[in-house]
């Protein structure tokens, strides 16, 4: 399962950066992909970091307004940009990707805010997806 934390890992740098950058998400997935393969250095962008971000482009007008909408007390904007694309990738991966279960999600995206983010945000990050989770049924509306 490394290739898998890698691979979100992957996947949460490259929303982050895109948020950062003001620029579409797929296209910074180009340009790691591009990068990879021109330069032995960078590391190579798996078939999973690119289904995620992917899957992420393909719903992220839907994906922010679930975050709005069930952030106690905060506005996307008012976000940390980390937290807030933690919070991108494991709705994503919680709501649109099955043969991912649940608590792998979580577990997992708890790990990127330890990692990446404040002392508070991985209690943030996962009393959101957990909420997102007990909601999941009734979310997956495209």
């Amino acid at each position: 399962m490394a290739a898998r934390n890698t691979a979100r890992k992957r996947a949460f740098q490259i929303l982050f950066e895109g948020d950062q950058r003001g620029a579409d998400v797929l296209t910074v997935l180009a340009d790691w992909v591009r990068h990879s393969r021109t330069d032995p250095r960078q590391p190579p962008v798996s078939e999973y970091t690119m289904e995620l971000v992917e899957g992420y482009a393909k719903r992220a007008q839907r994906i922010d307004e679930l975050i709005a909408q069930y952030a106690v007390g905060w506005t996307l904007d008012r976000m940390p940009v980390v937290d807030r694309n933690i919070l991108r990738l494991g709705a994503y991966e919680l709501i649109w990707v099955d043969e991912t279960p649940d608590a792998v999600v979580l577990d997992e995206m708890v790990q990127l805010a330890k990692e990446f983010s404040t002392d508070e945000s991985p209690a943030f990050v996962n009393g959101l997806l957990g909420r997102l989770k007990d909601l999941k049924p009734s979310l997956r509306r495209e």
